[in-house]
């Protein structure tokens, strides 16, 4: 069943990204102020006017017949563009014998709210979910035989849909007493709700007010997260980020991976530059497209580990057949800019040396009745000897300066399209080099070609990642590094957190983390006897002297997507509705309430009602003959009038599931800043909700030595 976009869905999902946005915008016209470089971090560089004097002395100055050409050929503004860039470089910094890698220049990274705001936060998240986190808990597959909306909600299904469809528009159009939530919300800050469950029966009361303070406690509404381009910003300095636009990585990856492998990869090649190291290793590298991509375009030496062998051979496989395709389109980019920067250059050059002989022309005088009146002896005396050779040398430096600006134009053009190391691939030898030194050229750059190539890989490895893992043992050449992690499942993203905080080596973690179902919860069966003494939530001494937990359904219902919902891509209702009859069958005609295998996705497969019934008590292994075809029926006409209550509340849950993330995220956040050495950390958001829901990465980063 296929509804239209649900509107207050849509203001609770897209309203605080209009103030993200304004904020990008702001962001993105005032750049941080960079502090200058200590002395010792770098050698102090001249001035630009300092340089362009150093520089002049030995670019040839021009005679007047020829000071027009060679003042505008774009050798002599090469030379005032190098003397600015050598004025401005970057510092450099060693990591080891043979390596040198650029360093950003020192940004004050964004401000982030510090321990004791987040905790007042998340007192105030705490206080709304222990009496909404009951909706969250309560599993569709359950919802008639344990009769939800009779326990849980006090309204009719009608009115929570007419609510939560209820447009901005609509909702403004309401006398001022009749709306006081809306204007609570335009004040300071929200800090007393109406009371939104009932005291004594705990069922909820009203919906507009439930919707809202699900909004405000979102993560997007409390500002807590930097904004991506303002980290970039920071990261990068007043360096400019290299990419090679010819490539892209939706040739060979489906556009949602696309979308998250690009924007992850350019925030941890901007750490990687800002730290200066080459070194990433990426855990639940899975299939590998982060992995490759990072090792591909921005050089770094990637480490991706995975527990399942299948997917370590499968990402070595695709890893093989990524370089093949990405070097056919690099070579191919490489020719095609080849043949138009030596077009390029050709005109130039022959422009040059036409205004060369415009020059030498006017001077003599090219009327042809001034050239019939003169003779040899007349023109002759008019040039002395001195002259003549600066000419001459002035036609050969004009030659020399063309050859150089042909080099030049090639150098510009491969530093623009260029999306792998730059020792990659092989460059096309010059046919003007004498052979002697070209041979001695073509070995050095085979060497230097083989170090890039060993430095500048992928190697997929295969090793189970818990909290106490010994990276030594999997990483023989350990050494300053990042450590990131993509939709990491379960355990694996607060385990990379722990992983990051004990391990001097890695220098910064970059976390997205998924399946919050399958997270570990310390405090969830607390009579039930377990040896596990580091779980998955909660990780920050808040939580834990709470004692707090959430509950698998809740977690589960944590990965509902507002934003798609909000945008019409709905719940799939017919679906849980045919789940939910189906399990009220079998409790009544097999005595089963709970049974553990799944139906799994019996319904695309099913043309009708029946039909699901009698598939999925096969694969459940039950006898669907004892069950008349008239029996199945009457539960559909039985449940049929009452689908929308299963609708109204599958979107409760929806318009609370980003309270429950908020709550996992924070604990998470809460962790990092409760640790020593930990310089800046922050949650940032780096994709498009609706094109990848899990969007939200834990970002830290530990103190430069």
């Amino acid at each position: 069943m296929v509804r239209s976009p649900c509107p207050v869905l849509r203001i609770l999902s897209l309203q605080t990204d209009r103030r993200n946005s304004f904020t990008r915008c702001s962001v993105t016209a005032r750049t941080p102020p960079c502090r200058r470089p200590h002395r010792r971090h770098g050698t102090p560089t001249a001035s630009p006017e300092k340089s362009h004097r150093a520089l002049s002395k030995y670019v040839i100055s021009p005679k007047p017949s020829i000071s027009r050409s060679v003042a505008q050929s774009s050798t002599y503004q090469a030379c005032a563009t190098l003397s600015r860039t050598l004025a401005s470089r970057p510092r450099v910094r060693h990591l080891q014998r043979g390596r040198v890698s650029v360093m950003a220049a020192s940004c004050p990274l964004p401000v982030t709210q510090d321990l004791s705001t987040l905790r007042a936060k998340l007192h105030g998240l705490l206080r709304f979910l222990r009496e909404a986190l009951c909706i969250s808990n309560a599993h569709t597959v359950d919802f008639y035989t344990e009769s939800v909306w009779e326990q849980l909600i006090d309204l009719p299904p009608e009115t929570v849909l007419a609510v939560l469809r209820e447009s901005t528009a609509e909702r403004e159009a309401r006398p001022p007493e009749a709306r006081p939530l809306v204007e609570a919300e335009r004040a300071s800050g929200i800090t007393d709700f109406p009371r939104i469950f009932c005291e004594t029966s705990q069922k909820l009361l009203s919906v507009e007010a439930f919707a809202l303070a699900a909004k405000y406690y979102s993560l997007q509404n409390l500002g807590i997260c930097t904004p991506f381009e303002q980290l970039l910003v920071a990261l990068r300095g007043n360096q400019t980020q290299k990419t090679g636009e010819n490539v892209k990585p939706d040739e060979f990856m489906n556009l949602k991976k696309s979308h998250e492998v690009q924007a992850m990869s350019e925030l941890i090649s901007s750490i990687a530059d800002y730290y200066g190291i080459k070194q990433v290793i990426d855990v639940g590298s899975g299939k590998g497209y982060l992995s490759s991509f990072l090792s591909l375009k921005y050089g770094l030496k990637v480490y991706g580990i995975d527990s399942s062998n299948t997917n370590t051979h499968g990402a070595q496989e695709r890893n093989r057949k990524l370089k093949k395709h990405w070097k056919i389109c690099h070579t191919q980019s490489r020719l095609n800019v080849n043949g138009l920067a030596l077009k390029m250059a050709k005109e130039k050059k022959m422009q040059d040396e036409i205004q060369y002989t415009a020059d030498i022309e006017g001077v003599c005088n090219n009327s042809p009745t001034n050239q019939e009146m003169m003779s040899t002896s007349d023109f002759l005396p008019n040039f002395s000897v001195p002259l003549i050779s600066n000419l001459r040398k002035q036609m050969e430096n004009l030659r020399v300066y063309s050859h150089r600006e042909e080099n030049l134009c090639f150098e510009n053009a491969f530093s623009l399209i260029d999306p792998l190391p730059v020792n990659a691939i092989e460059p096309a030898s010059s046919s003007q080099m004498p052979e002697r030194k070209m041979s001695e050229a073509n070995k050095e750059r085979r060497e230097t070609t083989s170090e890039s190539t060993e430095s500048n890989i992928y190697s997929p490895l295969t090793s189970f990642i818990t909290a106490d893992s010994e990276l030594h043992d999997i990483i023989k050449d350990l050494e300053d590094c990042l450590m990131v992690g993509l939709h990491t499942c379960g355990d694996l993203a607060p385990n990379t957190l722990r992983i990051f905080t004990s391990k001097s080596e890695i220098k910064g973690v970059c976390s997205v983390g998924c399946c919050y179902h399958l997270l570990s919860e310390e405090f969830e069966n607390p009579h039930k006897e377990c040896t596990q003494e580091k779980w998955g939530f909660p990780m920050c001494h808040y939580l834990k002297e709470e004692r707090w937990w959430c509950g698998r359904n809740a977690r589960m219902s944590a990965c509902l997507a507002l934003e798609r919902v909000a945008v019409g891509q709905g719940l799939p209702t017919e679906s849980l509705f045919y789940r939910a009859v189906l399990q009220d069958i079998i409790k009544d005609c097999f005595g089963i309430t709970k049974c553990d295998r799944h139906v799994g996705k019996i319904y695309s497969k099913s043309s009708s009602f029946l039909d699901y019934v009698r598939k999925s008590l096969k694969k459940l292994g039950l006898d669907d003959s004892k069950l008349p075809e008239k029996l199945i029926m009457d539960y559909y006409e039985k449940y049929k009038p009452r689908m929308n209550e299963l609708e109204a509340f599958n979107m409760l849950k929806v318009v609370l599931a980003p309270c429950i993330e908020t709550l996992i995220l924070l604990d998470r956040l809460c962790y990092l800043k409760e640790q020593e050495g930990i310089a800046w950390s922050a949650l940032v958001k780096l994709f498009d909700p609706v094109k990848s829901p899990r969007c939200y990465a834990v970002i830290a980063l530990k103190q430069q030595q």
